[in-house]
């Protein structure tokens, strides 16, 4: 586990989460609508995500190999788009105060997906 904890990619994800989780909680108290910089800080996690599936590939085409299974690496990494994807759309069509609360659980989640996806990219 000691390359998890080394590992840029995770620590960029966590910090990039842990921003959006705070910026999304602090909307949700003094906004009745999401607000841009909520969903702005969500697009920068799906971003980040995007950032990192290009960078799996090519760590993976340059014979860094997965120790844990390819199918539920991709798994992760293809719903954690969704999930972030899914968060904005809500947020966009639902014009409350929650859509903001909604965007919060995103960094939390996402975090937890990457915490997994290291495990299982170094075992």
């Amino acid at each position: 586990m000691t390359e998890v904890a080394t590992d840029g990619w995770f620590w960029a994800g966590t910090a990039l989460c842990a921003v959006s989780l705070v910026i999304c909680v602090v909307m949700t108290f003094i906004r009745t609508f999401p607000d841009d910089f909520s969903i702005l800080s969500v697009a920068a996690v799906e971003l980040f995500l995007i950032v990192y599936g290009v960078g799996a590939i090519f760590r993976q085409t340059g014979g860094e190999p997965l120790q844990g299974e390819l199918w539920e690496f991709w798994g992760y990494v293809l719903t954690a788009l969704v999930v972030s994807l899914v968060a904005v759309v809500w947020a966009v069509t639902d014009k409350t105060r929650w859509s903001n609360l909604v965007m919060a659980a995103v960094g939390p989640t996402i975090f937890v997906m990457l915490y997994r996806l290291q495990v299982i990219w170094f075992g």
